[in-house]
């Protein structure tokens, strides 16, 4: 709750800055916290079979489930039971659309280090399109806290640092509840998540604020259901054992 009252604080520190100036004109550093750092800790995987009345989103065998985001076949790589972001091909996301949900995802960043920050091991997990749970290597690379794995993206600090080393298959296990918009498009209700990784919280009923944003401040537009999107940040990370359970 602290971490979240700081950066709520912090965002309102430069709200009226923010909501006066085009957001391409923005300094992306204005929203990055640096001076909250999560405890680092050392976690157990948690590799879950998918429970029978799951969505498999991946098989292990091909991207049947996924498309570029205009709807083209998705060519990431596809190799021994996971797929790995190929550099270039851009983001991909699911088929199917989904609004509350449970979620399972495992990843893997790179085994050979190379970057720093938000260069190294970087992909994204959005829910619904819009919010994203950060993917990166953070077992001893720096970067703003709010931007770090497990991090909502420049929004919410993860409670501690699960983060494995780099080569080695992490889990994520999503609870996410949709935002409720009236008919006219105002927030009803913002959008929840909980966190596990590698089976420990990190994000406990975390209020999201709004679609992810690089510069200035999330602000809520109205929509229904969405994909799951995952991110091509130029990085091989790979992923696999993916499913959704519709709550």
């Amino acid at each position: 709750m602290r971490n979240i009252l700081t950066v709520l604080l912090g965002a309102a520190a430069v709200s009226a800055f923010a909501q006066a100036q085009p957001r391409e004109s923005l300094d992306p550093k204005v929203t990055e916290v640096w001076d909250l750092k999560p405890k680092k800790i050392t976690a157990n995987p948690v590799f879950a079979e998918a429970p029978s009345d799951a969505i498999v989103l991946f098989n292990g065998k091909d991207l049947s489930e996924w498309t570029t985001l205009d709807g083209a076949a998705a060519a990431w790589e596809v190799k021994d039971g996971a797929f790995t972001v190929a550099k270039g091909k851009g983001d991909i996301k699911t088929k199917k659309t989904f609004g509350d949900f449970q979620l399972h995802i495992e990843w893997r960043s790179p085994a050979v280090v190379e970057g720093e920050g938000q260069g190294r091991g970087n992909s994204g997990i959005f829910l619904q399109e819009r919010y994203e749970l950060q993917v990166l290597d953070s077992y001893e690379s720096v970067t703003y806290s709010n931007g770090q794995a497990g991090s909502i993206y420049k929004q919410s600090i993860p409670l501690v640092n699960a983060t494995r080393k780099p080569g080695e298959w992490q889990a994520y296990d999503v609870v996410y509840t949709a935002p409720r918009f009236s008919d006219n498009g105002r927030v009803i209700a913002p959008a929840y998540i909980t966190v596990l990784h590698n089976g420990v919280v990190i994000q406990n009923h975390t209020q999201i604020n709004g679609p992810t944003e690089y510069k200035g401040l999330p602000v809520y537009v109205s929509h229904g259901k969405a994909s799951l999107k995952l991110q091509d940040h130029g990085n091989p990370v790979s992923f696999r054992n993916i499913w959704v359970r519709e709550l």
